[in-house]
């Protein structure tokens, strides 16, 4: 388990009820909001069902263009989101209405492992995780989530064109915006490609891999979540999962402001699903590989204003897909 992870338990079992990376105050809101709502389960133990104390929930948004709403050193789980206590019990509250999917992180990933919600036990794949609704001023019960036992992925990351192996990749099952300033979010691969994800339920995991100048892909080498191989996890056994990673097709442009952010950035979402495909690093321009076929979103976190998006467009809903191809496309950005 990260250093990154175990901060973020400790501070959300420390105020007993977490807004996932922070929510809206209650004072923020418009007289029009609606009234925001809650949901609430039980953690258990799958095989003894006995109460699971201090696991804690991600309540990840349906919508596209919430799922988008991330930005440096966040993962791509929502803004809302809980913690049980010491019988298990997890309410939610302040949660905007709307549909979401719980993504489950037990305290000790040695005994149990994380879980997408499904309607029938735990799913490693977002898409079949159960739909929750949450409504104005109620509170959603959920059915009882059963933690199974945790499994283990292994495997190298290579470069496709090479073979050489990859250091530093990212290799995530909940993708994120790395943070230039701190490298210890999640599991990245050694000197020799090497990596190690801990702690999963023992499902079809779909991973994505990410690294500086090659594209980033889902296992399988595709653009896309929902295209992607999954690994087989297996409780208490380690899977081995390797990928390479191709050059991809570069997505460049230049980045015209009157005062760059410290650290600034252009990121890529799924135009489809709102998942990140792609981050890069910014100066004077940006540079992205991408897949062909991939249809992309952007947004530019670039300046000490709000972020804007491909075609200066009010949010990822209205932002102009651009369609990659196998010769170079140019987005220029124009903050000044």
């Amino acid at each position: 388990m990260s250093r990154a992870l175990l901060r973020h338990l400790t501070a959300t079992i420390a105020v007993a009820l977490l807004v996932g990376e922070a929510a809206p105050p209650a004072a923020a809101r418009t007289p029009a909001s609606p009234a925001p709502g809650g949901v609430r389960t039980v953690v258990r133990d799958a095989t003894t069902g006995a109460p699971v104390p201090r696991a804690c929930a991600a309540l990840v948004p349906v919508d596209a263009a919430a799922l988008a709403a991330v930005t440096l050193g966040e993962d791509q789980l929502g803004r809302y989101g809980g913690c049980a206590d010491e019988q298990g019990v997890l309410v939610t509250g302040d949660v905007a209405p709307g549909r979401y999917r719980l993504l489950v992180r037990p305290y000790d990933t040695t005994t149990h492992g994380w879980q997408w919600v499904g309607r029938h036990g735990g799913t490693g794949e977002r898409e079949r995780a159960r739909v929750v609704q949450v409504r104005a001023g109620a509170v959603t019960g959920v059915p009882d989530v059963r933690l199974d036992p945790p499994g283990t992925v292994v495997g190298v990351v290579t470069d496709a064109a090479t073979g050489a192996p990859v250091p530093r990749a990212r290799v995530m099952v909940v993708p994120y915006v790395p943070d230039p300033k701190y490298d210890d979010h999640g599991p990245t691969t050694d000197e020799n490609g090497r990596y190690t994800i801990t702690g999963l339920g023992p499902y079809h995991w779909p991973v994505q891999f990410a690294a500086s100048g090659l594209a980033t892909v889902w296992s399988g080498g595709v653009g896309g979540r929902q295209q992607a191989r999954p690994v087989r996890v297996r409780a208490q056994q380690t899977a081995t999962l390797n990928q390479a990673l191709p050059a991809g097709t570069p997505l460049t442009g230049a980045v015209r402001v009157d005062e760059l952010l410290t650290y600034a950035q252009v990121i890529a979402f799924d135009a489809a699903t709102g998942d990140l495909a792609g981050v890069a690093d910014v100066g004077t321009g940006y540079a992205l590989r991408l897949l062909p076929g991939q249809r992309v979103k952007l947004r530019c976190d670039c300046a000490y204003t709000p972020p804007v998006w491909h075609r200066d467009a009010a949010g990822f809903d209205a932002a102009t897909p651009v369609r990659v191809r196998r010769t170079p496309v140019v987005v220029d950005f124009n903050l000044g």
